[in-house]
């Protein structure tokens, strides 16, 4: 039986690593279908993309054009739900407002795949910075394909 039904990419405002997290997730393969989504720890109303990262994605054949920043909420909990944030913060934070009750859930991507460094918050950067983010998720994302296709391979 498969693991996780659902992975929520949290970042502090949904605009921008979180959705390009989402992208590159829903562009690789998977043994198992899985419910790939992003929500940010502050969102005050909905906000597209930014258009920096709606760039780079585009520049990489891929498209978040239609998303808006979605907070998250408690009702985004479950056993079957892994949460990645980006940063040791952001995972203290969500745990700190939604209470520890699914801490082994709530994982920061980088460590989750055994990785030292996460990807630099490109806001307010150039183009490049949000480029750079987007490599970073990149590599990372990868890591977790093959992490959670192992995952597959074993239930």
């Amino acid at each position: 039986m498969k693991k996780f039904d659902r992975l929520i990419f949290v970042s502090q405002a949904d605009t921008a690593a979180g959705p390009m997290a989402e992208a590159i997730m829903q562009s690789k393969y998977l043994l198992d279908e899985l419910e790939v989504t992003s929500k940010g720890l502050v969102v005050l109303f909905p906000e597209p993309i930014n258009p920096k990262a709606e760039a780079v994605l585009a520049g990489k054949g891929l498209t978040m054009k239609d998303h808006m920043s979605d907070p998250l909420v408690r009702e985004d909990f479950g056993e079957r739900t892994l949460m990645l944030t980006f940063t040791d913060e952001a995972r203290e934070k969500v745990l700190e407002s939604f209470g520890a009750e699914y801490e082994d859930l709530v994982q920061v991507l980088h460590h989750f795949v055994g990785e030292e460094e996460g990807p630099e918050n490109p806001y307010g950067g150039s183009l490049a910075d949000y480029g750079q983010c987007y490599s970073v998720l990149e590599t990372l994302i990868k890591k977790l394909v093959v992490q959670l296709n192992e995952e597959e391979l074993l239930c």
